[in-house]
């Protein structure tokens, strides 16, 4: 039995990394047709149908979700066997700084993976407020951030900051009634949070009546919170958790914005490895 394609596999994830066909060409340097060239040979190699094509894209059957996972360890294997036959190994000790509103449930498993492909790096993590990290000076605690901002908001000019990714910000609560109590009770973190700050202004101008319900000191206890039913809280896409109900529009709370993932520009005489480091972390955190 003849083993999987490697490209043929980073076309699919790709496809489903993007929605699409036409979204993945690109980023693949394929034109659409050879893009659909190569996910027929992977579905003809397995005898299964992998993708369901529609009007708005195209998704992951049930088989090809399955073949997801497998194709995602399959790739990165093969990347980490390039890094350690063509480059020099990452060594040394780097500190990042990251909002713990930044894909929660899936940080732990991307810091697993870089130490599996890394193991002389020592990433040392701290979690901290996007307000502290986006201020803070050369001379702060940790060598590479990243932060999360609302959408549209211009705090750093520097060009070689990166975008990471945007999310939908989402009402959430323990059921789907939690968010027609009023006045609202509101869960956030503490004043000096964005993303409060921004909670209250946005019932203020909409009129809604609130009380501020519960304080957390992170996003974690805002989970706990949230699942114990003490009231809703304001979250980007990713940070919604087991337990949490995204509440509709019915629930005559307002229609909320986008958030952008930032990762900070390099500072002045940053080391090679910090650099390197930083670059790993932006095509992984992609």
């Amino acid at each position: 039995m003849r083993g999987l394609d490697i490209d043929q596999l980073r076309t699919f994830v790709a496809i489903c990394d993007y929605g699409s066909l036409s979204a993945a060409s690109p980023h693949l340097c394929l034109s659409t047709s050879a893009v659909s060239e190569q996910v027929a040979k992977l579905e003809q190699r397995l005898g299964l149908s992998l993708l369901t094509r529609g009007k708005t894209g195209a998704m992951p059957t049930a088989q090809g979700r399955r073949l997801l996972r497998h194709a995602r360890d399959l790739l990165a294997l093969s990347e980490a066997a390039v890094r350690d036959l063509t480059e020099e190994p990452l060594a040394g000790e780097v500190c990042l700084a990251v909002t713990d509103y930044f894909r929660p449930a899936s940080i732990t498993q991307l810091l697993q993976r870089l130490r599996r492909d890394y193991p002389s790096l020592r990433l040392n993590v701290m979690v901290a407020k996007s307000a502290w990290i986006d201020a803070s000076e050369p001379s702060a605690e940790f060598d590479i951030g990243l932060s999360m901002r609302l959408a549209g908001s211009r705090i750093a000019t520097d060009s070689a900051e990166t975008l990471l990714r945007r999310e939908r910000l989402v009402w959430v609560g323990a059921d789907r009634d939690a968010g027609r109590e009023r006045p609202l009770p509101v869960l956030a973190l503490p004043a000096g949070c964005a993303l409060q700050a921004f909670t209250v202004r946005t019932l203020e101008r909409h009129r809604v009546p609130y009380r501020l319900a519960h304080s957390a000191s992170g996003v974690a206890g805002l989970h706990l919170a949230i699942s114990a039913g003490l009231g809703v809280a304001c979250l980007n896409e990713s940070s919604v958790g087991p337990g949490m109900v995204r509440l509709s529009a019915s629930s005559g709370l307002p229609a909320l914005q986008e958030v952008e993932f930032h990762l900070l520009p390099p500072r002045r005489g940053e080391s090679p490895l910090v650099h390197k480091v930083r670059e790993t972390l932006r095509d992984l955190f992609r």
